[in-house]
């Protein structure tokens, strides 16, 4: 199969729709970090303060993968920015290589963090 013609338009709107995606998931992160604070102040067991800890751990490599993402995002955008000054709407195949890179990338962690995220709401429901 060949590679797909990516637009520079057609990148720009998924661009968007990546970055505010991205942007809800650190959003979502701030109130999971809240519901781990009210928790901890809550509980002594020695058990479930390890499970606290476990999923902070995890928030904490999420935030830092969501980090990676947007600056990933943001170079890329530069870059067809500047191919777009120069008034080329195809992209070579080095870029859509890496445009496909990414949103596999981006599917790749959509996947593990609604994961992450149903494993938290199951905790939540027994210890909240």
């Amino acid at each position: 199969m060949g590679l797909a013609i990516l637009y520079n338009s057609n990148m720009h709107f998924e661009h968007r729709l990546w970055k505010g995606e991205l942007a809800f998931w650190q959003d979502e992160l701030k109130s999971f970090n809240n519901r781990l604070s009210e928790l901890v102040s809550r509980w002594t067991d020695k058990q479930i303060l390890a499970q606290l800890e476990h999923y902070q751990n995890q928030f904490i490599v999420h935030g830092g993968i969501i980090e990676d993402l947007l600056e990933d995002l943001q170079e890329h955008e530069t870059r067809i920015a500047e191919q777009s000054k120069k008034d080329i709407d195809l992209l070579n195949s080095s870029m859509a290589k890496k445009h496909i890179e990414f949103r596999n990338r981006l599917e790749t962690q959509r996947r593990i963090y609604a994961e992450l995220k149903k494993e938290f709401f199951r905790f939540l429901e027994k210890y909240m």
